[in-house]
């Protein structure tokens, strides 16, 4: 067994953690756990982060954390032209009790759009969801998604306030058997849900023209948040993989899980034929996936 149990949280790389601050304060509801702090020496050791000043801001969010990581010398930008099937997008999903409210209240910060003509509705066959997909201040995807019955809105009924959590964060992959196998082999995951997403509201809600995209749920023992994948078929992603893209550029978010055998993990990523990097008192370690997307791990 890998000894994955749950996703932790999140990780994000900003340039600037007090307007990262403000802005996930003021339009989503995110609450400071902690003033701005030095990155865990693990994690730096882990994510190859020697040399440079890392500091991170932790967020919360009903019961999930995001920790912004900014770090000097700044790595590379977010690209000013991505689009949802570039496989270096990844975004976090935001469940809301009422979805009007919610754009209302995100309105006021006046951010970044991906979807066209606003909140979409999508079809009863791919899970009859409203969602709505925007950029925070570094170009970091993001999504509000409203779901009208079923267990995932059961999952969240008694959560508090008018934004939830999260849900799930969402990766585009170009290898979809890949990572497939990466996640359900050395992480454990288990396929929960796969679809096909496609027609014109789907690529409203992704502004793109023409997609056809297979969504794929997969769950830790833990179900909620869980992993997300995106595989366009069409359109073609314009960039062949995102391995381009570190821990210390703002392309960068991670997956954080808990792990309750870190040797165990090690091994399996190994066997498997990733190369991982741990820090040396054995409290976290990382990984990069098929596509190049960021997991950290660190021990429980």
């Amino acid at each position: 067994m890998s000894g994955v149990r749950a996703v932790a949280g999140f990780s994000r790389t900003v340039a600037d953690l007090a307007v990262t601050e403000d802005f996930y304060r003021d339009a989503l509801g995110f609450e400071r756990i902690a003033p701005p702090e030095p990155v865990p020496a693990a994690h730096i050791e882990a994510m190859g982060l020697a040399g440079v000043k890392a500091r991170q801001l932790r967020l919360r969010l009903g019961r999930q954390t995001v920790t912004f990581v900014a770090v000097e010398p700044a790595g590379a930008p977010y690209p000013a032209d991505s689009l949802a099937t570039d496989p270096f997008f990844q975004h976090l999903a935001i469940p809301v009790r009422d979805m009007d409210a919610a754009m209302a209240r995100l309105a006021r910060l006046n951010p970044t759009t991906i979807s066209r003509g606003g909140a979409q509705v999508l079809p009863a066959s791919t899970g009859g969801v409203t969602a709505y997909k925007f950029r925070d201040p570094d170009g970091h995807p993001l999504e509000l998604i409203f779901f009208p019955d079923g267990p995932p809105a059961e999952r969240w009924r008694d959560a508090p306030g008018l934004f939830l959590g999260i849900d799930h964060s969402a990766i585009t992959v170009a290898d979809l058997d890949a990572t497939l196998s990466f996640l359900t082999g050395p992480l454990g995951l288990a396929v929960a849900q796969k679809g096909l997403n496609r027609g014109p509201e789907q690529a409203r809600l992704d502004g793109i023209d023409d997609p056809e995209v297979d969504v794929i749920a997969l769950e830790p023992p833990v179900p909620a948040p869980h992993v997300e994948l995106l595989h366009y078929r069409r359109p073609a992603p314009r960039h062949a993989s995102r391995t381009g893209f570190g821990p210390a550029d703002r392309a960068s978010t991670r997956f954080v899980f808990a792990v309750a055998d870190m040797g165990s993990l090690l091994a399996a990523l190994r066997q498997a034929g990733f190369a991982p990097r741990a820090s040396a008192d054995g409290q976290a370690a990382y990984c990069a996936g098929p596509d190049g997307h960021g997991f950290l791990f660190v021990k429980a």
